[in-house]
């Protein structure tokens, strides 16, 4: 375990070390079976005991009714950015959405390539959405309202979901999902890939409304349809066994170790407090997010130069600080501190970047 680095990628990422400590105990004989977590079939009992456990515990953990429905799909949240308005948006309806950056901005790019009516009813665009919108007007016959609840690249974050009265949220958590507790009822559909907060890559979380999977039309493919997946308890085709088996381990330590999203949400608070806190005062380093919109789990920040950026980089990696670099399309630095990274990676990070502002500031 002593070369374990910090790991603060955005994804895939970090994932808690009991999760890979029993992965790596149950690996080559699960539960007795004489058989690998990623050789017994899909259709056995071992398995649906697999995928109902980590039902179960998302549902518990999000105070989730009866109502909502699980699924585990494949093709990433992006295959959700399509699947979404195939089969939410009746004929006649409208859509709406909120885009507070990169992956919002795909999400609508999906629903025109469909053609499907919809509008866009506010937009942080005119300052390179590095805040979340607060006036805007949602209309009460829309379809759904979809937003976005954290910008990995931007470094920002809602602090509660938008206010829509009577219309459904669908909200893409990918990147936050289980980072504290809210309140899932408003919400028609919730969709994460797991490769953040949840699991590794190769599965999608979806949570949705019993009342929305009324909606899916029968003229769509057959493995476009929630309605499919929810029928056959996410078991209609071959599921990605060894993601969502990984994905109940996490769930498990959220809610065993952890104890739960309140607890969670304290330590991921304290984790970002001790670093947006260091950032402010340095006057070395600047966020890049208005305060107010600050993420919790993607810290955005730049120094005084491109050049020291590249050395803090460097230098961090070669002190087991890893995945420090920003998003290729806004350069910069960033720190992702997600549910698994502990205080004390973010601790070990603040004390590199007083060292490294004292010797080049």
């Amino acid at each position: 375990m002593s070369a374990r680095i910090h790991n603060f990628n955005p994804g895939p990422a970090a994932l808690p070390l009991p999760v890979l400590e029993q992965a790596q105990v149950e690996f080559l004989d699960f539960k007795g079976s004489g058989m690998s977590i990623a050789e017994i079939s899909h259709r056995s009992p071992l398995f649906e005991e697999v995928i109902n456990d980590a039902v179960s515990r998302l549902k518990r953990l999000l105070k989730a009714g009866d109502n909502f429905r699980v699924l585990f799909l494949q093709g990433g949240a992006s295959t959700q950015f399509a699947m979404v308005p195939m089969n939410l948006l009746p004929a006649g309806k409208v859509a709406e959405y909120i885009n507070t950056g990169t992956w919002a901005t795909k999400a609508i790019k999906e629903i025109e390539i469909l053609g499907k009516p919809h509008k866009v009813i506010a937009s942080s665009a005119d300052r390179d959405f590095c805040y979340i919108p607060k006036g805007y007007d949602v209309s009460q016959d829309a379809a759904y309202l979809h937003y976005t609840s954290n910008n990995t690249i931007k470094g920002t974050q809602w602090s509660a979901p938008p206010v829509s009265g009577n219309v459904p949220l669908v909200s893409d958590m990918s990147s936050d999902i289980l980072c504290k507790p809210f309140d899932i009822n408003p919400h028609g559909l919730v969709y994460a890939g797991a490769q953040k907060n949840l699991g590794p890559a190769g599965v999608t979380v979806v949570m949705i409304r019993e009342d929305m999977l009324d909606r899916t039309p029968k003229d769509i493919p057959t493995m476009m349809r929630y309605t499919t997946h929810a029928e056959k308890n996410s078991l209609y085709n071959t599921p990605p066994c060894i993601a969502i088996y990984l994905v109940g381990l996490v769930l498990k330590w959220i809610e065993e170790t952890i104890g739960g999203l309140d607890s969670m949400e304290k330590r991921n608070q304290q984790k970002a407090e001790a670093l947006y806190g260091y950032m402010d005062a340095s006057g070395f380093y600047r966020g890049t997010a208005d305060k107010d919109s600050r993420s919790l789990m993607n810290v955005t920040f730049r120094l005084p130069s491109e050049d020291l950026e590249k050395k803090f980089i460097s230098e961090a990696t070669k002190n087991s600080l890893g995945g420090l670099k920003g998003h290729r399309s806004v350069g910069g630095c960033r720190a992702s501190i997600y549910n698994a990274i502990g205080p004390e990676s973010v601790n070990s990070l603040v004390e590199f970047m007083k060292e490294f502002a004292r010797k080049n500031g």
